[in-house]
């Protein structure tokens, strides 16, 4: 008895082990089916592309073994690795998804000059020269050029047409191959792509460092490679063992700690930051936008409404090609992704957000797909919007002939006494003030993360609602929808009693206390009451008149603050608030300003970081408003309470 239960035992041990090891091999034969597939039907070669100065870049192509027609190519250009190396090593996926390979294109990677196995030097934010004298004034456009002039008369079996894409920094080069575009590309898709890094893009904002994206990115990415070679696997080197950015960068202290103890100025990149802390020529070089002029080819932009990164970049290179290339083919794509989430997940939630569908199966197959099949092999009808954009709230998408929509009209919400909100100019004299302590920044999320969250873009904001250093203004309950579309724009008649600070705007979404909680609720986040952030942005006041020469407050002087927050697409629907948030610290998300007035933030001291009080004016002569363009009637009067 004992030994047939032992039997039995050991029967149902072996059996769960069988199950374990028959679980991992079918994991790792799905894992390996894209190889397995990638391999059986294309061809990969390894080539150096000599371009104008003679430098050579480092080119993986992937070559149908379908020979019946000629392919389209597919070319992205990057400077984070075309790996794996060597021509028997293949990648496991082929262009943009999993779904291009069997689609059947020639796909092109490439290590951008001076990245990895590429010969040359690399310039973070290569500047564009409209005029090129000789063979040895290049950028990125002259080597997008050379190379495509390269692939078309070189690799066998294609068409001669050729398409670009890239995420991100591969965005960029995306973007800046357009300009100057060699006749065989005729369709690009530069996709969260960078336009200025000092403006609005990953590292600073309206002037102010956005503190652990831009150090945790350095510590890898700005390691110096001396001459060609194939990088190690992995993140390069290891980030301080933090788990709470905001605690790490408080004991960090003033930012030239950062070189001394963690970068011993290895990171050429953060030396030259710390040494234009202004919009001066080392930063107007690395701004593309002005440079996207008679653009060519068919481009279409694309985006995340939640994109912690590059929104600004996306939505300022199809505002940039539309005013300066009129009658160009420019397509604008926005959904509500983080990003590059249209082709990472599914696109259904972000954080406790939740978007009523699979939004990025969606893009992939009913619009990018499409979009280069029209173009390089001349499949389907072409016919996608001016704006293919998702609008929040409503959670629908929507075909516009121009983005902002045609009916969409400006106006302005102001700011009034006792916390309220409405769409009417206040009557009276009134001013709110709290105080602003760096050593008491307040948190951008509401716990503890090792850096720059994704989620924030959607974060719950009633944590910063109960603080004294935060503003709230809101609305009563809406009686019908209000949407916005388009940017925002902050106006506000502010003092301080130091001579430097921030102000942080944010628009957000209260929803109505009975909202039910999402399903599964695993973390227990009770969703009646949630104050979704829409948007949110800093400026960095000194910035207040030119980018280029900052300017000290006068303790106590009326200024008035203008700036522009990056495009949404929302609606707030019946039973919700809009809210309006207002403060002076975002930490760790942007470094701390010392509300001393120092000429470079950079080198402020520890002693140069005091309190101060801030007042923000909503009277007849001083009243502070976001602009927004509505579509349909905006009628909210100043019936709002404030949320403390």
């Amino acid at each position: 008895m004992v030994r047939a239960e032992a039997q039995r035992g050991q029967r149902k041990c072996t059996l769960a082990i069988m199950k374990i090891l028959a679980g991992a091999l079918f994991a790792s034969i799905t894992f390996g089916q894209g190889v397995v597939y990638i391999k059986a039907n294309y061809t990969k070669y390894e080539v150096n592309i000599a371009v104008r100065d003679g430098k050579k870049l480092f080119t993986s192509i992937y070559v149908p073994k379908d020979d019946s027609q000629k392919w389209p190519i597919m070319f992205d250009r990057t400077p984070y690795s075309v790996a794996p190396y060597g021509i028997d090593n293949y990648k496991s996926s082929l262009g943009p998804n999993d779904k291009w390979a069997k689609e059947k294109f020639i796909f092109v990677y490439q290590d951008v000059r001076g990245r990895n196995m590429s010969e040359g030097t690399f310039r973070d934010m290569t500047p564009h020269l409209d005029v090129k004298r000789g063979p040895n004034d290049v950028d990125e456009a002259s080597d997008t050029y050379d190379s495509i002039d390269w692939l078309v008369k070189n690799v066998a079996n294609n068409n001669g047409k050729v398409g670009m894409w890239g995420i991100s920094y591969p965005g960029f080069y995306t973007a800046a191959g357009v300009i100057d575009a060699h006749p065989a590309l005729v369709a690009a898709s530069p996709q969260a792509p960078i336009s200025d890094w000092f403006i609005g893009d990953d590292f600073h904002h309206n002037g102010a460092l956005y503190l652990p994206h831009a150090y945790r990115f350095f510590n890898g990415f700005g390691r110096p490679r001396p001459e060609p070679v194939i990088p190690p696997a992995g993140r390069g080197p290891a980030d301080p063992n933090w788990v709470d950015a905001y605690e790490f960068f408080k004991r960090v202290g003033p930012l030239a700690n950062i070189d001394e103890k963690y970068y011993k100025h290895d990171v050429a990149f953060w030396t030259q930051m710390t040494q234009h802390p202004n919009y001066d020529e080392f930063w107007q070089a690395r701004n593309l936008r002005p440079h996207l002029n008679n653009i060519k080819p068919a481009v279409m932009t694309v985006g995340g409404w939640f994109d912690a990164e590059d929104l600004f970049g996306a939505l300022n290179v199809y505002k940039s090609i539309e005013k300066q290339s009129p009658g160009s083919n420019n397509i604008l794509v926005m959904g509500p992704w983080f990003h590059g989430g249209w082709e990472r997940g599914e696109g259904e939630s972000l954080g406790n957000v939740h978007f009523g569908s699979k939004t990025a199966p969606f893009f992939q197959d009913e619009i990018e797909l499409p979009f280069f099949n029209f173009y390089l092999k001349g499949k389907g009808d072409g016919k996608l919007p001016e704006a293919f954009v998702f609008e929040t709230g409503k959670n629908v998408w929507h075909k516009h002939d121009a983005w902002p929509p045609k009916d969409a009209q400006p106006a302005s919400l102001y700011l009034h006494a006792g916390g309220k909100l409405s769409f009417t100019a206040p009557a009276d004299d009134s001013f709110d003030e709290y105080i602003s302590d760096p050593e008491k920044p307040v948190p951008y999320i509401s716990e503890q993360a090792s850096g720059m969250t994704r989620e924030h873009m959607t974060e719950d904001q009633r944590f910063a609602s109960t603080r004294t250093d935060v503003l709230v203004f809101q609305t009563e309950p809406l009686d019908h929808d209000v949407t916005f579309a388009g940017p925002l724009n902050p106006s506000l008649f502010v003092s301080t009693s130091g001579t430097d600070s921030d102000f942080v705007v944010k628009l957000i979404d209260v929803y109505p206390d009975d909202y039910p909680d999402n399903e599964p609720n695993p973390a227990g986040v009770r969703m009646g009451g949630y104050q979704q952030l829409i948007r949110g942005e800093l400026f960095r006041g000194r910035f207040r008149n030119s980018y280029s020469k900052p300017e000290a407050f006068t303790p106590g002087k009326t200024e008035k603050i203008e700036y522009e927050m990056p495009d949404i697409y929302h609606t707030f629907r019946p039973g919700h608030r809009i809210m309006i948030q207002i403060q002076s610290s975002w930490f760790p998300l942007a470094d701390r300003n010392p509300q001393t007035f120092v000429p470079n933030i950079y080198e402020a001291k520890a002693s140069d970081f005091k309190k101060a009080t801030e007042r923000v004016y909503h009277s007849k002569s001083a009243a502070s408003k976001i602009g927004v363009n509505v579509v349909g009637a905006p009628v909210v009067r100043a019936t709002g309470t404030a949320a403390r």
